[in-house]
């Protein structure tokens, strides 16, 4: 936010106000997870309502055990779920049962692909080519300061939207992977769709390879009740839930196989794992999830989808109208804005011809009245109406109209 900090105030549905007072349309929803928009009334009521019963209890609640009956009914690979206080450490304790389940140390993910802050998923987010090796058989890159060159040995990243390529990197390391990490929408790499038959490869091959499948759909359980592992009808072996499901305060879990996750009992004996938390599975976090989840029904989707395929629709008039080299990509009600002609289908196509464009378009439509995020990733909420999207579209032609 160069040259100075935006602070936000308060939000209400589909609209925020700084400390200002300016008024802005909230496409960012907090990086997503405010999918029924800012205090919504009920998820307000349930979270304080049990702030009145206490702030956190050192033990379950019935609100957990009612949330998770909900993910599980929803998400049928859930065999059993597990809370914690962020994505980034659902997909950490992921990894951790995986390694623990199959015997092995490494782990392979998608270039392009965010999957929190920890070391082992903190690799070739955003790297640089030029030390990211060839398109087909990417090199691991830290993506921070911090991570141990140690931690590049363990982790083998694939390319996106590569069915082949990636099958054959899996079958030469197979027998050392652990898992697989999937974000199946890539949310944070440009919402880039997987192809036809893509994730159906994938599953075939970590199968065969006896390599644990692991969804993050942090991002992407919006797409549909049973999230994109029901839109794209793949049935993973974990799942790494955040974001939408904590009612908008701070939350994660993760879940999947019993078989797998029977190593957290702790009547198992030696080789098993400890997942403490003084935070997890809170009651206030549990309560806002359930009041939450509870609206968001088989109509609610449908809208979320008719608002995310009007943003997409109206934002490819504009680009056309006003003939710049841009697209949009997304599924459900996530999107995203690229600046590129190239044709999408991974991280380096999706890198923009003039670098410093999606931030021209940030703060651009940031100054008429719009928030969404720096990268171009943008969500739809239940709060929205049709004229809000209409909204975005015209402030997004006069940005680029000024951006000449």
């Amino acid at each position: 936010f160069d040259p100075y900090p935006f602070y936000i105030a308060r939000g209400e549905g589909a609209r925020i106000w700084d400390a200002d007072g300016v008024e802005r349309l909230d496409f960012n929803g907090n990086y997503t997870s405010l999918i029924l928009g800012h205090a919504n009334a009920s998820v307000v009521k349930a979270i304080q309502d049990a702030a009145g019963r206490g702030m956190s209890y050192p033990g379950p609640s019935e609100h957990e055990i009612r949330l998770a009956e909900i993910l599980t009914e929803r998400i049928p690979s859930l065999e059993t779920i597990r809370f914690t206080n962020s994505g980034t450490e659902a997909t950490m304790n992921a990894v951790r049962v995986a390694r623990a389940f199959t015997g092995r140390s490494k782990i392979a993910k998608f270039e392009g692909a965010y999957h929190g802050t920890h070391d082992w998923v903190l690799v070739s987010v955003t790297p640089d080519l030029a030390q990211a090796g060839s398109r087909k058989r990417p090199k691991p890159v830290a993506s921070s300061a911090g991570i141990p060159p140690a931690v590049l040995k363990h982790v083998v990243v694939l390319p996106w939207n590569d069915a082949e390529a990636c099958a054959e990197i899996l079958e030469k390391q197979g027998s050392d992977i652990a898992a697989l990490l999937v974000d199946p929408s890539l949310g944070v790499g440009g919402v880039l769709p997987p192809r036809e038959s893509f994730l159906e490869r994938l599953r075939e091959v970590t199968a065969c390879l006896g390599i644990l499948m692991i969804f993050d759909e942090v991002i992407s359980f919006r797409v549909a009740p049973g999230g994109a592992q029901e839109r794209f009808g793949i049935r993973p072996d974990l799942t790494t839930l955040g974001k939408i499901i904590g009612g908008g305060l701070a939350v994660g879990a993760f879940g999947g196989r019993a078989e797998v996750m029977n190593y957290y009992d702790p009547r198992g004996g030696k080789g098993r794992i400890s997942h403490g938390g003084t935070f997890n599975a809170n009651p206030l976090t549990m309560a806002g999830g359930v009041a939450t989840m509870e609206q968001l029904t088989p109509e609610a989707y449908a809208r979320l989808d008719a608002l995310g395929e009007r943003v997409r629709a109206g934002v490819t008039r504009v680009l056309k109208r006003m003939k710049r080299p841009g697209q949009v990509t997304g599924v459900g009600s996530l999107f995203c804005l690229h600046w590129t002609k190239a044709r999408l289908s991974d991280y380096r196509s999706s890198r923009p011809t003039d670098p410093q464009a999606p931030a021209r378009v940030f703060m651009g439509l940031l100054n008429e009245g719009v928030l969404l995020t720096q990268r171009g990733l943008g969500a739809c909420s239940l709060a929205m109406t049709d004229a809000d999207v209409d909204r975005f579209v015209e402030a997004l032609g006069w940005v680029l109209d000024k951006d000449r």
